[in-house]
């Protein structure tokens, strides 16, 4: 199975530090996955206006189609996803996620933006009719050293769990139809 683990910013490193993390640890869940981080900071992003889509964009779309499951990486901007990741999520075909296995990790600034994830992320990925799985981890800036590292335990736990979860729901996705009409 290819695994896309996203990082939809373009600004920053945390949420590049966590999908590193969740990737080593899928691997010990899973050494079969294979497993491919997408930075958005590498890319050469375009508003969805219409115009075609550039060869960035269009590789982009591709690596989401060809994908059997996503961890998705976010940081939380005025109490929002950013719209770089809006934008490219709405460049996918709604059928091209569908039944396929999803997990969100987000960082923020405060505490309480990790709703933002539920009440944002998680309704867009329903409406691909993504599985999602049910945990997903919010980290706080107080959870990184100054080299972006992660620091507390209780974040390394729960990324375990999270990438225990995930491995457990790609083994699902296998079971369900393929046919995304």
């Amino acid at each position: 199975m290819k695994i896309l683990l996203v990082d939809g910013t373009v600004f920053g490193t945390k949420t590049g530090a966590l999908l590193r993390q969740i990737e080593q640890y899928i691997k010990e869940y899973n050494g079969d996955l294979e497993l491919e981080i997408l930075y958005f900071a590498d890319l050469k992003h375009q508003i969805l206006d219409g115009s075609p889509l550039n060869k960035d964009m269009q590789m982009m779309v591709q690596k989401f189609e060809e994908a059997d499951g996503y961890i998705i990486s976010t940081p939380i901007y005025q109490a929002s996803i950013p719209g770089v990741l809006k934008n490219a999520l709405d460049m996918i075909d709604p059928k091209a996620m569908r039944y396929k296995p999803v997990s969100m990790v987000a960082n923020g600034g405060t505490y309480q933006h990790h709703l933002v994830v539920e009440n944002q992320l998680r309704p867009i990925l329903d409406y691909f009719r993504c599985l999602v799985t049910p945990n997903y981890v919010y980290t706080h800036s107080s959870h990184f050293d100054e080299k972006d590292s992660i620091i507390d335990d209780s974040i390394h736990d729960r990324l375990r769990e999270l990438a225990q979860v995930f491995v457990q729901y790609c083994k699902l996705s296998e079971t369900l139809p393929k046919d995304n009409s």
